[in-house]
């Protein structure tokens, strides 16, 4: 079933806290949107954030128009679950840096020395945080 609110819920935030792939969409690019895999943070405030760098084409295409969405699926193997975020976006200038920290924990084996490398290079780089406030979520569990 499929059920439709403005905010995430406990069982939204319990799912989306997992190591899963979403998939982005930003409304000021090409028609039909691109869809790219990232990272993700759905925070206790509601809403979710990404990294990115500040001259990115999802920054560009922000500007243009502020709404994207992101969906999250369940992996292959579990019953049908996924949850989709739409709302307005914000790049903020501040956070980037720790979110990506934190991320790379989440996603990576930092014990591996190739992991921990590739983070550190990362931390040396620019990023701002992409935080979208959704309007929409919709989730479907089977």
């Amino acid at each position: 079933m499929s059920t439709d609110t403005g905010s995430l819920t406990d069982q939204d935030l319990e799912f989306l806290r997992r190591p899963l792939h979403g998939f982005l969409s930003v409304a000021g690019g090409p028609l039909p949107p691109q869809p790219r895999p990232v990272w993700f943070e759905a925070t206790a405030a509601g809403t979710v954030e990404l990294f990115t760098g500040p001259d990115s084409l999802k920054v560009r295409h922000l500007r243009r128009d502020p709404r994207a969405s992101l969906v999250v699926a369940a992996p292959v193997g579990e019953p049908e679950r996924w949850v989709s975020v739409a709302g307005r976006a914000t790049v903020e200038p501040d956070g980037a840096r720790d979110l990506c920290a934190r991320l790379a924990a989440r996603y990576w084996d930092l014990g591996d020395p190739a992991h921990a490398d590739t983070l550190a290079g990362m931390l040396t780089e620019e990023w701002v945080r992409f935080v979208i406030h959704p309007d929409t979520v919709l989730r479907y569990t089977h």
